[in-house]
């Protein structure tokens, strides 16, 4: 329950802050990626609102570093796979074990017990 209050907490101020910043930078910019040439302001054409531009470059990097951490999981992924196929074969392993039936004792181990 803390956790869920903590987050609120952080989550609140922080779309609070994202509403802000959005309504403070609604003028429109213009978008070139060359960057050996200069932008005309002056120019026609359509311009993008300024935190549209960083919105989508904040998602691109995050969609990124998703990406990264998944590949670099995948050793990670690949080793647990094979620790539950293990576990899965020694598990079936212990039941065929368990459910057979008891062996008869060896008639030498039988009568060296009789002897002691």
């Amino acid at each position: 329950m803390a956790k869920r209050i903590i987050g609120w907490l952080v989550l609140i101020p922080l779309c609070a802050a994202i509403l802000i910043f959005a309504l403070a930078n609604r003028h429109t910019v213009p978008v070139n990626f060359n960057p050996l040439i200069s932008v005309d302001p002056t120019a026609p054409g359509a311009g993008v609102p300024l935190f549209l531009i960083i919105y989508a470059v904040l998602f691109f990097g995050i969609a990124l570093g998703g990406i990264a951490v998944w590949f670099a999981q995948g050793s990670h992924r690949r080793a647990e796979r094979r620790w539950r196929k293990e576990t899965e074969k020694l598990q079936k392993e212990l039941e065929g074990v368990r459910e057979r039936p008891k062996r008869e004792t060896d008639p030498a181990l039988a009568a060296a017990d009789e002897l002691a």
